[in-house]
């Protein structure tokens, strides 16, 4: 008896996939922005002067920015996943690789969703650094965003459970195709360890190394 072709949201319609992310992404950052941000007292205050016009503007350029940023970020982690698959002698191609981060994506959209309902139920009145410092589940959650080395910050907040789970969506897509392909999926975690987890690693240090 032959496989059966399985059915999982790496094999729904990419651009039907891609609208949704970009659209629920707007509204969380629209919420994040206008309900929480804006409402800080430090925002408040800067609001009539020239420094809070400026941060209004990045503000509106991050709504139009987004999927152009996903388009990068999908492209340069599959590209790199599909390298990774290449090595591995798994005819998985680079548009499947694509489609694989654009799914594991919607996995960063639980952190947001979680810092929302943070601010607007428990914490609500929160300051202004303390808001763009927070990211549950985090290594963050273990220092003090006030005090602790700048060029620390984004990797605290990168290393998180939702990474771990990013990963492992990532391995969940591989396999996916690995499975349609008839291919061994013992492999997969090795895959995705020595192409996107060592890549995100040496990308965390370069960071780290070339902060200012």
């Amino acid at each position: 008896m032959q496989d059966q072709p399985q059915t999982s949201l790496f094999s729904a319609d990419k651009r039907l996939t891609f609208v949704t992310l970009c659209l629920i992404s707007v509204l969380l950052l629209y919420i994040k922005k206008f309900f929480i941000e804006y409402e800080t007292a430090a925002f408040e205050f800067l609001q009539d002067r020239p420094e809070g016009m400026i941060l209004q503007l990045i503000g509106t350029l991050q709504f139009f920015s987004i999927p152009f940023i996903y388009l990068w970020k999908f492209t340069i982690i599959g590209f790199v996943l599909w390298v990774g698959c290449f090595l591995f002698g798994y005819r998985i191609s680079f548009g499947q690789c694509w489609g694989v981060v654009m799914v594991a994506e919607f996995t960063f959209i639980l952190p947001e969703l979680i810092k929302i309902i943070w601010f607007l139920t428990i914490q609500t009145d929160p300051g202004l650094r303390e808001v763009q410092s927070f990211y549950p589940f985090s290594l963050m959650n273990f220092f003090d965003p006030y005090t602790i080395d700048k060029r620390f910050g984004y990797p605290l907040r990168a290393l998180s459970v939702f990474e771990v789970i990013y990963v492992f969506m990532l391995v969940k897509g591989v396999n996916h195709y690995a499975f349609q392909a008839h291919k061994q999926q013992r492999a997969t975690w090795w895959i995705v360890s020595t192409s996107y987890i060592l890549i995100f690693v040496l990308w965390l240090l370069f960071y780290i190394a070339v902060y200012k």
